[in-house]
């Protein structure tokens, strides 16, 4: 009787994945398929009117995760959340050099720094969070936009092809480069 209740479970938990699986094809492609104005862009790159913002920047203020336990971490993805670029930098540097080995920090600062147009080290930091994990899907995903800025297509779908990798299920940040990078193809052919 245990055994066959064991056996039952055992195969509960495999066929859920498996039907998932093959009941949502194209997972990848599904949600990149929609339009957005967020990655609305104009001439060979990005007008600075329109860079692009990660959809998924917006719950950061909901998370309640580790990021609690650092006030100044906390306080940095509330700045971002609240367009607060600058004090966004300021706090989350703070909490870097606390924790200078923590890629979600990095990607933040990258983030901040992207708004406000400042390229060169906002990618400094994307790709210092991707050297302290190399599966950061936002800091592949941000990273991508910020070669679309630079009008560097081939670099955007490099990283692109790292987030088809990572992404097992279905994920927002591949979502959302793909629907960047699309609407930057979209503009180019005008």
């Amino acid at each position: 009787m245990r055994s066959t209740l064991i056996a039952a479970m055992l195969g509960v938990f495999t066929a859920a994945p498996a039907a998932y699986f093959l009941a949502v094809p194209d997972r990848q492609d599904r949600a990149a398929a929609r339009p957005s104005a967020d990655s609305a862009v104009s001439g060979a790159a990005i007008s600075a009117e329109a860079w692009p913002i990660c959809s998924l920047m917006g719950s950061l203020a909901e998370s309640a995760d580790w990021a609690a336990l650092d006030p100044d971490f906390a306080a940095g993805k509330r700045a971002i959340v609240a367009g607060d670029w600058t004090g966004a930098i300021k706090v989350l540097t703070s909490a870097g050099l606390r924790d200078d080995r923590n890629a979600d920090i990095q990607n933040y600062l990258g983030y901040a720094y992207r708004r406000l147009r400042q390229l060169d080290t906002a990618m400094r930091h994307y790709k210092r969070a991707l050297t302290l994990n190399p599966r950061q899907r936002s800091a592949h995903e941000h990273l991508g936009e910020a070669y679309l800025v630079e009008g560097d297509l081939a670099k955007a779908e490099e990283q692109l092809a790292a987030l088809e990798r990572i992404c097992l299920i279905p994920c927002g940040e591949y979502n959302d480069l793909k629907r960047a990078i699309a609407e930057y193809n979209k503009s180019a052919r005008r």
